[in-house]
């Protein structure tokens, strides 16, 4: 993945990243749907003018607050790879 001049908090909610400068297309999957506050702070450190620039993905739909991420980031992460392993 990329490294992006984003806070730490943001970069652990980042799944994937795939940067394409030469066609100037962007597509960040992360595991929770980002807020707009996230999502602006992205569009700042890839220098992106609009939302509409970035294709912004997410593996699951429920949104979840910050504090419900910090307290089980880990076991979700941790369950979407050994589903993501077992999978052959």
């Amino acid at each position: 993945m990329k490294k992006l001049s984003i806070s730490p908090d943001l970069e652990e909610k980042i799944y994937d990243l795939k940067i394409d400068d030469s066609e100037g297309f962007s597509k960040i999957i992360t595991y929770f749907p980002l807020n707009p506050i996230e999502k602006q702070e992205i569009l700042k450190a890839l220098e992106k003018p609009t939302i509409e620039s970035i294709d912004f993905k997410s593996i699951f739909s429920d949104e979840i607050s910050q504090l419900e991420w910090s307290k089980s980031k880990e076991q979700i992460k941790k369950k979407f790879q050994d589903e993501l392993i077992g999978i052959n």
